[in-house]
This record gives C-alpha cells, structure tokens and sequence, in this order.
C-alpha cells in the first residue's frame, strides 16, 4: 500500500485535504468519488513535492494543463467560475501561479469575460487556447471546451515526452562515448608517450596525432570549452535568421528515416490541433489560422499559410493541402473523407491518433538503427587509439631488434 496525498471539494466549494492508503492513484480517486467529493489530485509526497518545487516566471504547458483540467472538473461540478478560480488559489503554493490565477479572478469578477481575463496576462495563455474559450463561452459550454483543451494539451505533452524519452538513451550513450574518448587520450595515452621518448623512436603519423589529441584536451581544455561556447552562441543566433531555418526545415524533411519522422510528427500535432479547435465550433479558416502555429517545421509552416489563401476562396482543405502536399498522402485522403462525409473534426481527430502512433514507431525504428551505430562508432574511435599505440609500440621494438 502506498501513501497518496489528495486534495477535493465538497459539493458546498469547501476544500478537503489529507492522506490515506491504496495501491493506486486510481483507487484514491474513486474512494472519493463514493464519498461525494470531487477529486482534484491524488498525488505520493515525493511527486507532489517535485511538482511544488520549481518556481517559474512563466506558466509552462504542464501547469496550464493542470489549471484547465481541475477548472473543468470545478465548472462541471457546477462551481462558478469565481468560486473554482479561488479554489485553485487555494491549492497552489507557488507564487507565480497564484498571482495568475488572482488576476484572473479579479478581472472576471470586475466583470471581464474569462477569454477576456486571459488575454490580459501578458502571453501567459497562447492564442489557441484563448480563442478555444471565447468559442466555448459563446456556445454556453465553458467546461466542455476546457475538458476538450485539458485532452489537448496531454496528448500534445505526451507526444513531446515520448520523443524527449526517446532522445535521453542516445544522448547518455554520446556523453559517456566522448567522455571515454576523453579519459583516454587524458590519462592512458601520456603514459605511452613517456615510454616512446624514452626509445627515441620516431612515431607513427597515427600515434602523432592521438598523442597531439592528447596534450590539447590536457592543456587546453579551456579553450575547447570557450571555442564550444562561442559556437553555440554564432549557431543559435544564426539559426534565428528566418531564411536560414526555412532551408534548414526545407531539408531536416529530405532526409531519411528523420525526415519522415517531423513530416508524421508535426501532421499529428497539427490535426489534433485543427479537430479540437472545430469541435469546439470555430470555422475552418479561422481553425486553421491558429493551428498553423503549433507547426514548428517553417517549411511546412510556409505551405498551410498558402492553403490558408486558398480556404478564402471556399476550395476546401484537403485539395490545396495535397496540391502542395503539405500533408502524407494517407492524411489527406482521410481529410477528403471527411469533408465529403460532413464530418472533418472527427476524421482529423482519427488522423492525429494514427500518426501519433506512426511517430511513436518511427522514433523506435530510429533508435534500432541509431543504438548500434554509436556503439560501432565508440567502438573504432576506440579501436583507432589503441592500434596507434600498438603501431609505436611495434615500431620500436624493430628498431631495438
């Protein structure tokens, strides 16, 4: 049994706090519910406490998720909307958060709307998600937008988090190859050269350049460090340039295996985007406006904003976006479906969840293949320091002989 932390509202809006003991999240929920609360986290200590610890000066998506799921939890229980804002206020132990939230209540109560409110906390909220509540406070369903936003803004977590899981392995695999690179030129290799000037043997053009290698990470790693530095700085500024990240996208999609791997990538991000912004009763043109924003590729930024041209003049979706084939061909066939059948949210909800699927199998074949290349990579850079030594080492026994 483990010991969870939850946190609930009585039906009367009072906050209920305290511990008790389950085997899961789950079942912590579901106690109370039978009693009638409703729950709106149930979280260990470590976890809670990892959560309450990292002060922001800005909302990140993890926490504007959270705001939204437990608003729409608090409106679908019908607490106003003042009443769940305190609340929330309540449960917060992080200042930047708490002042949002207060100046959010503050302006819905001086009788700003709630899109409103939002808009007004310096570009805390994107303009997505304020558009997605204007459309939901027009229809007179607030909390049904905000549980549709919460939906959107996990599935869009969890697709980032499975990349930057799939990113963590090779990137430890990379530090620990250089780092052993490094030891050994540091550290093994002087104690071969001493051995080498003590036979007063010419060395091998390999051996030269290990042993070269060697003294500039041993003298002057200092200004390795700064020459890494300064690189980052010139190659972050350069790649702000618009007209360089535009080439740059152009043939980040050319390539194979990584190619296809953005293209399914950013198609899923996309359509999820465009089907939650037309459930929730925004027209086409104006959806896909907004959900051209969430693409990161420029490229294929550039190529919705010409379809966007072409939505002006009533040509519908699926056909510009396959005249410029902004889209893999599977997705712009279901997109035709759907337009055809009336029913283009529900057809593009499908797409995202099959290309979130394909991302996730292509990030898997993509690390099958990379895993073993750095090994082998490891392995002959390795391979290559020692043969050098050995190349000196039999080089001078020849010349002893």
């Amino acid at each position: 049994m483990t010991k969870f932390f939850y946190r609930a509202v009585k039906p009367d809006g009072e906050l209920v706090e305290g511990e008790r003991e389950a085997e899961t999240e789950l079942e912590v929920i579901r106690q109370l519910q039978a009693e009638g609360l409703i729950p709106l986290e149930a979280r260990t200590r470590r976890r809670l406490g990892l959560w309450e610890q990292r002060p922001r000066r800005n909302l990140s998506q993890k926490e504007i998720g959270l705001i939204t799921r437990e608003l729409a939890t608090l409106l679908e229980a019908g607490m106003t909307l003042d009443r769940s804002l305190q609340i929330l206020i309540d449960l917060t132990n992080q200042e930047h958060l708490a002042r949002v939230l207060t100046d959010l209540q503050t302006r819905v109560r001086g009788g700003a709307s709630f899109s409103s409110a939002l808009e007004a906390q310096n570009r805390q909220f994107p303009p997505l998600y304020i558009n997605m509540v204007r459309a939901g406070e027009a229809s007179g369903a607030l909390e049904q937008v905000l549980e549709r936003l919460a939906d959107y803004l996990e599935r869009l977590a969890e697709l980032r988090q499975t990349v930057i899981s799939a990113l963590v392995y090779p990137s430890i695999l990379v530090f620990v190859a250089c780092l052993s690179v490094i030891m050994l030129l540091v550290f093994v290799v002087p104690q071969f050269t001493v051995l080498f000037e003590d036979m007063g043997a010419a060395l091998p053009l390999p051996t030269r350049i290990v042993v070269a290698a060697g003294d500039l990470f041993r003298n002057y790693w200092w200004a390795i460090l700064c020459a890494i530095a300064l690189i980052a700085v010139l190659l972050e500024r350069w790649l702000k340039d618009p007209q360089v990240k535009l080439q740059l996208d152009y043939r980040l999609l050319g390539l194979p295996l990584i190619g296809d791997l953005v293209w399914k990538m950013e198609t899923a991000r996309l359509c999820h985007t465009l089907a939650t912004l037309l459930k929730n009763g925004l027209p086409l043109l104006n959806a896909l406006n907004l959900a051209k924003e969430v693409v990161g590729n420029q490229r294929l930024f550039g190529l919705l904003v010409e379809t966007s041209e072409d939505l002006k003049h009533g040509r519908g979706l699926a056909g510009p976006l396959a005249k410029r084939q902004a889209l893999p061909e599977l997705a712009l066939q279901m997109i035709r479906v759907g337009e055809e059948a009336g029913s283009l949210d529900v057809m593009l909800a499908k797409v995202a969840s099959l290309y979130e699927r394909e991302t996730r199998a292509s990030i898997q074949r993509l690390l099958t293949l990379l895993e073993p290349v750095l090994i082998i990579g490891l392995g002959v850079i390795v391979a290559g320091i020692i043969l050098s030594i050995l190349l000196a080492i039999l080089g001078a026994n020849e010349l002893v002989v």
